[in-house]
């Protein structure tokens, strides 16, 4: 499994875990920090050269003087853009069965708010541990509201160190209770 940044690109995915509408997870994208859990060891950010010596490959294809990669082959001829494969998709690089679940969180007044957490229970840990990485960088506390009807979430939480604070606010009719974890 491997946590990252959500793109754009990831809005259909998005949707279809939280069952929402794609353009209110691509606001969503764009409005607020989200991490999201997806299948599998590759990290898709890293774009960093694992090779740190400075000899040169005879058979490679990559040009000496720019170090780039010739440009992929595609239907409609040549392309330059590094991340072409992942257009070929209907969810513009973002395919819903990679995606484990997602996080979504922002700061104000000193604190942390998560504001949408969904997908598999089994990631909800890791996810819920992007907002605490965060906030402890950052000396500030970090809240979320678990609906009472989730216990693989309050688990969660208990296991990262936040403490019942109890009740929240309803949210559709869902009791919640407030978790809090203090730096």
């Amino acid at each position: 499994m491997n946590v990252r940044d959500a793109l754009e690109a990831d809005a259909d995915a998005l949707a279809a875990i939280a069952d929402s509408p794609t353009d209110v997870m691509r606001n969503l994208v764009h409005d607020r920090t989200v991490r999201v859990a997806e299948a599998g060891g590759h990290d898709p950010n890293l774009d960093a050269d694992t090779n740190s010596g400075t000899d040169s490959d005879p058979d490679s294809d990559t040009d000496p003087e720019t170090k780039t990669e010739p440009a992929a082959e595609t239907k409609t001829g040549t392309e330059t853009d590094p991340n072409i494969d992942s257009a070929d998709t209907q969810y513009g690089g973002s395919d819903p069965e990679d995606l484990l679940g997602f996080v979504s969180f922002d700061a104000r007044d000193q604190t942390v708010h998560v504001t949408q957490i969904d997908g598999a229970s089994d990631v909800y840990e890791q996810l819920l541990a992007e907002p605490v990485r965060f906030a402890t960088c950052e000396s500030m506390a970090v809240e979320v509201l678990i609906p009472q009807d989730e216990p693989s979430l309050e688990n969660a939480a208990e296991r990262l160190g936040f403490d019942d604070r109890g009740p929240g606010p309803r949210f559709n009719g869902r009791r919640t209770v407030r978790f809090r974890l203090e730096p």
